[in-house]
């Protein structure tokens, strides 16, 4: 049986009028999945859209409180890590720069498997500029999440190949 997310209140699917899921069997080690959640430098080798992560508290990776900025969606986005239970679940909130009555939530949990790990990660988004780019293409963040999770499964694997957690 998988977890459920630990929504924040004011952030819970009932209130967001964007939420999705998505979920990924993988062949690799939680732990290897947790060390490429953590290590936000190593993102843009797999989420979509991400060319620098800047650690804001000089952290080396995340951890839970650990402030950080980022591009996602086309969007400068500040965020901090507000849920971190290694090697199971991590979760950020935060939102774009310039539409700070935009805000997002996103959870990750990891859970070992037989064959390595099942992968579920969720998301809640509310304001304005959210909502106008789901008003231009409905399927955007789901379909994005999609190819972030077939990434960082792709990048996993080839890590464990190569002896690397």
């Amino acid at each position: 049986m998988f977890e459920v997310i630990n929504w924040p209140a004011d952030m819970a699917p009932s209130r967001s009028p964007i939420h999705f899921t998505n979920e990924l069997e993988v062949a690799v080690s939680p732990t290897t999945i947790w060390c490429l959640l953590t290590d936000p430098l190593s993102w843009p080798t797999y989420y979509p859209g991400v060319s620098h992560v800047e650690l804001l508290d000089g952290h080396a990776t995340l951890q839970l409180g650990s402030r950080f900025e980022t591009n996602l969606a086309g969007q400068d986005v500040a965020a901090s890590v507000v849920e971190f239970e290694p090697m199971t679940r991590i979760a950020w909130a935060g939102g774009p720069k310039a539409s700070p009555s935009s805000r997002a939530h996103h959870a990750w949990i990891i859970t070992p498997t037989e064959r390595g790990c099942h992968l579920w990660t969720e998301e809640t988004m509310q304001g304005p500029l959210w909502i106008d780019l789901a008003k231009e293409a409905p399927d955007i963040f789901w379909r994005t999440h999609e190819k972030l999770l077939r990434d960082l499964a792709d990048v996993a694997v080839r890590r464990e190949a190569s002896g690397q957690s």
